[in-house]
């Protein structure tokens, strides 16, 4: 039976676009050259560590663990699984390529590289909570569990995919579970803030529309500005209008549309928008299934000044100004500072 692989497509899934277009998957260390050459994880260990003069003993055995992996155990065919963590969604696939490294790819750091056939997208809101824990996981390969992998390749909704939470156990494998444990004890404090910050996005997505709106104008409140929220209805595409007065007469003039459901918005959302706004309005854009690339570039090319707001830079925004977030709306989005070493 084929396996399953997560393999992420660089931090706040910096490649996930170009995994998905050119149908492939890299797992980085691209300055560790030809990996094709090493039989076993020690060997492999040793050369991480001459390579990357600042990687421990741990360190180096982690990545060490992740790289053979990619290079030798995982076989044409394997299911494998990459995540856009902008528009919260899973791209699912099957492997049909050996191991190569490709020099030209050294500066972009995706020399390590396997082919993949794309075969469909997965909400992560589609999933269990025992699912979404198992992938949260801060290695960049790991194996999925069948149970976890059931869920990414079932069909149906949320209520379908739910029964997993029970039916299910959704238990790592003994190998993945030990190179977790490993990962956590050298994660870098980014690495575990990336992790917080896809469980606030879990708690962002349960929030009903209006909630939703009303946590984008408090944000804007943080920010500086007056805000008034439309009413559910026929808004004429204004979700939200800030100032800095309260009227519109200060400049500048925000106006905010909020698409609050999974599906990434394009480019004729975008140019649909804009076709409402006058010249010296500012327009911000907020969808939590994120936008396709053509909405960037629609995005880019407008007259009008436009910011698009996907998940990741909502909660970037948010823990920015959440000290200055009132009561309620904290409330709404309960979060616990902690505090980590900073060498």
């Amino acid at each position: 039976m084929p396996s399953s692989w997560m393999i992420r497509a660089g931090r706040q899934s910096l490649y996930f676009e170009i995994f998905r277009t050119e149908k492939f998957v890299s797992v980085g260390w691209a300055e560790a050259g030809n990996l094709s050459g090493f039989h076993n994880r020690k060997a492999l260990a040793a050369h991480l560590r001459l390579v990357f003069s600042d990687y421990t003993e741990q360190m180096a055995i982690v990545a060490a663990g992740q790289l053979f992996r990619f290079v030798k155990e995982i076989k044409i065919g394997d299911q494998v699984v990459t995540y856009d963590g902008g528009a919260r969604t899973y791209l699912c696939g099957r492997i049909t390529g050996d191991y190569v490294f490709d020099p030209k790819q050294e500066i972009d750091g995706l020399s390590n590289r396997r082919t993949v056939d794309w075969e469909k997208e997965r909400s992560r809101d589609d999933l269990s909570q025992t699912a979404r824990n198992t992938l949260g996981s801060t290695l960049t390969l790991f194996q999925i569990p069948e149970s976890v992998s059931g869920e990414l390749w079932a069909d149906g909704s949320l209520n379908e995919a739910a029964r997993f939470e029970t039916d299910l156990p959704g238990t790592p494998t003994d190998s993945t579970a030990s190179e977790t444990l490993a990962s956590l004890a050298t994660a870098t404090s980014q690495e575990i803030e990336d992790q917080a910050s896809e469980r606030i996005k879990d708690r962002v997505a349960k929030l009903n529309w209006e909630q939703m709106q009303e946590l984008v104008a408090a944000l804007l409140r943080a920010m500086g500005y007056v805000t008034r929220v439309s009413k559910r209805g026929a808004d004429r595409g204004k979700d939200i209008e800030a100032s800095l007065d309260g009227f519109g007469f200060v400049e500048p003039r925000v106006i905010v549309e909020v698409k609050h459901r999974s599906g990434r918005m394009g480019a004729p959302e975008i140019r649909s928008f804009l076709g409402g706004r006058k010249p010296h309005e500012k327009s911000l854009y907020v969808s939590t299934g994120g936008f396709t690339q053509e909405a960037y570039y629609e995005a880019e090319r407008a007259s009008i000044p436009i910011k698009l707001l996907d998940n990741d830079g909502l909660i970037t925004a948010l823990l920015g100004s959440y000290s200055k977030l009132d009561e309620t709306t904290r409330r709404l989005l309960p979060l616990k500072q902690i505090y980590w070493p900073s060498t």
